[in-house]
């Protein structure tokens, strides 16, 4: 007869924060080969990056009649976006590629995921952010190391900035649109095999709040290779919302354009509201209307108010806080061309950021 199972003892446990500071000191230890110090980061990454919940929202079905919807909560992220899953895939690559530091434009969110990865990578990190813009998140970056330097214009602006910068000191480019455009994309399809892990197939349809289009172009890719590997039985609808009339890629997809085109630069006005999703000018905006025109998906304009009023819902129904800007794509979600295509299915909506 086997004896039973004794109970491990607590001192005997694996600590997972143990070995989290134990790579990361391997790390920053330049004397470690970089094969070691790439080990570390993919450790460090693997720990503390993605396998976000997924979560069924019974209370927001009954609130907007869908039969069967779940929440991809990203704002379980380390610095509580999606972001941090192209932050610290662009980071590997630039201690793969040799560099001493990476470079970028942003908003808030993706500066500070940026900043987060880069300390964990031991790289420097050089953050322009546009004047006028309100975020709230610059200490944040400079707690973590980050050089931040601000610029008149915006975003779009900013982005020149960072990229002539990053050429002359030769750091690492990290905005959109760019040499990495297919690391990011990669990077965001893994919330696509998340899903499917959790479901086991496609949702009828995935709804994504728009801004350069990557979040939406990388799932779309994410689904579109488990379709071709026969994972999947169909490949889900892919559904857009952004900041009314101040994103190219929804613009874009309303006025039946073939590519995506840019806004006159002097109508977009950002409010604190709708500052993560405007821009005139959407960086890997083609990618993104591909993925609605190849899905036979749809894109809504989404105003302020819809979507503080979503974030008050699913604080109060759902007990989930989340910035108002996070909602966009389930504000579209509810407002599709039929009402027949939100019936009898499951639906994912993907929910970018905490509050």
């Amino acid at each position: 007869m086997q004896e039973s199972s004794q109970p491990v003892p607590l001192h005997e446990r694996y600590n997972l924060q143990a070995e989290l500071e134990q790579q990361y000191q391997r790390l920053l230890d330049k004397d470690q080969s970089l094969d070691d110090r790439l080990e570390a980061f993919e450790f460090i990454t693997d720990s503390e990056v993605g396998d976000t919940p997924l979560m069924r929202g019974r209370n927001m079905e009954r609130e907007l009649g869908f039969r069967q919807v779940y929440l991809k909560l990203e704002g379980s992220n380390p610095t509580g976006t999606q972001k941090d899953r192209i932050a610290f895939a662009q980071c590997a690559d630039a201690l793969r590629r040799g560099f001493d530091g990476i470079c970028l434009a942003t908003c808030g969110n993706y500066g500070v995921a940026c900043a987060l990865a880069a300390k964990y990578a031991g790289l420097d990190c050089v953050i322009y952010i546009p004047e006028a813009y309100h975020t709230r998140r610059s200490e944040e970056m400079r707690q973590l190391g980050a050089n931040i330097f601000t610029v008149k214009g915006d975003y779009e602006d900013a982005v020149a900035a960072s990229q002539i910068h990053a050429e002359r000191i030769e750091y690492y480019d990290a905005n959109p649109g760019g040499d990495n455009t297919m690391l990011q994309l990669k990077a965001y399809g893994e919330i696509a095999y998340e899903i499917y892990d959790e479901l086991r197939d496609a949702p009828k349809a995935v709804a994504i709040p728009v801004s350069n289009g990557t979040v939406l172009a990388g799932v779309y890719k994410g689904f579109l290779s488990l379709y071709r590997r026969g994972k999947t039985s169909r490949m889900p609808i892919m559904v857009a919302g952004s900041s009314a009339h101040k994103n190219p890629i929804i613009t874009s997809f309303l006025q039946g354009k073939e590519h995506c085109i840019d806004l006159e630069p002097g109508s977009i006005k950002e409010t604190e509201v709708n500052e993560p999703l405007i821009n005139w000018h959407s960086f890997d905006g083609d990618h993104g209307l591909r993925a609605l025109y190849e899905t036979n998906g749809w894109a809504r304009d989404v105003s302020d108010r819809n979507m503080l009023r979503l974030a008050k819902a699913l604080r109060e129904k759902e007990g989930l806080n989340v910035l108002p800007a996070a909602t966009a794509g389930l504000a579209a979600l509810a407002q599709p061309p039929t009402a027949e295509l939100l019936q009898n299915d499951r639906f994912v909506v993907i929910l970018t950021s905490r509050k």
